[in-house]
C-alpha cells in the first residue's frame, strides 16, 4: 500500500508569506541607485564611486533624468551614450518602446526601460531591457536630427578566422569522421575551428537560460 503524501498547508503558507515579505521589503531602484553628489557615495550601500568618474557624474545625466522631463517618458525617441559617440563612428542608439517608472522616487527619475538596440548600424529584431540605464552618460537625439543620425554605410563583415583543433581532439574528430564515411583518416580534410561566437552573452541571454532550466525542472 502506497503511503499517502501528507499535506503541509501551514508550511506552504509560511513559505509564501516569507517570499512575499522579502519581495515587499526589497529596496526600490531609487534607494539602490541614490547618490550623494557631495561625497560621491551611495547611501544604501555606502560604496564610493571611482575617483575618475566624479567629473563625468557631476556633468552628465542618467537615462531616466532625461525621460522624466519628456512627454510619455520618451517612448519612441532615440537615446545614445557619450561613450558610444566617442568610440564608434557608426550610429549606436536605443529606441525606447516601454518604460516602467519607479514612482517612489522623488522626481520619478528611476525605473526600467525597454527598447530596440541599434549597435554600430545593426538593428536588433527583439525588444530588450535597456542596459546601464543608471550610468551618467546618456544623450537624447534631437527630433530633427534623428534621420541624419540613423544614416549609416553598412560595414562589411570581416571574414571568419579558423584555427586548428588541439592534437587529441583533432585525432578524435578524424577517427569519428573516418568511421562514419568508411575511408582512411588521411583522406579526410583537416578539421578547423571557427573563431566566431554566435551567442551574445547579455543579461537577456542568462535570464532566458534560467527560465528554460526552470521549465525543464533542472536546478539553476
Amino acid at each position: 500500500m502506497v503511503k499517502k503524501k501528507r499535506l503541509r498547508l501551514i508550511a506552504d503558507m509560511a513559505r509564501k508569506i516569507r517570499a512575499y515579505r522579502e519581495l515587499k521589503n526589497r529596496p526600490s531602484d531609487s534607494q539602490r541607485y541614490a547618490l550623494d553628489y557631495e561625497t560621491m557615495t551611495r547611501p544604501f550601500t555606502g560604496k564610493k564611486l571611482p575617483v575618475l568618474s566624479w567629473e563625468d557624474v557631476r556633468r552628465e545625466t542618467r537615462l531616466f533624468t532625461l525621460l522624466a522631463g519628456m512627454r510619455m517618458f520618451g517612448v519612441g525617441r532615440l537615446f545614445t551614450r557619450k561613450s558610444w559617440l566617442d568610440e564608434h563612428t557608426e550610429p549606436c542608439y536605443w529606441k525606447i518602446t516601454k518604460v516602467k517608472v519607479d514612482y517612489t522616487a522623488e522626481n520619478m527619475d528611476h525605473g526600467k526601460a525597454w527598447g530596440i538596440l541599434t549597435f554600430r548600424g545593426k538593428e536588433e529584431l527583439a525588444e530588450h531591457e535597456v542596459d546601464k540605464a543608471m550610468y551618467h552618460d546618456w544623450r537624447l537625439v534631437p527630433k530633427h536630427e534623428e534621420e541624419a543620425f540613423k544614416l549609416c554605410d553598412p560595414v562589411p563583415e570581416p571574414p571568419v578566422r579558423y584555427m586548428q583543433y588541439p592534437p587529441l581532439l583533432r585525432a578524435m574528430i578524424l577517427a569519428q569522421q573516418a568511421k562514419q564515411l568508411g575511408v582512411a583518416a588521411r583522406a579526410i580534410p583537416e578539421p578547423s575551428l571557427p573563431l566566431k561566437r554566435n551567442v551574445l552573452l547579455s543579461n537577456e541571454y542568462f535570464r532566458s537560460q534560467e527560465e528554460k532550466k526552470k521549465q525543464e525542472g533542472t536546478p539553476v
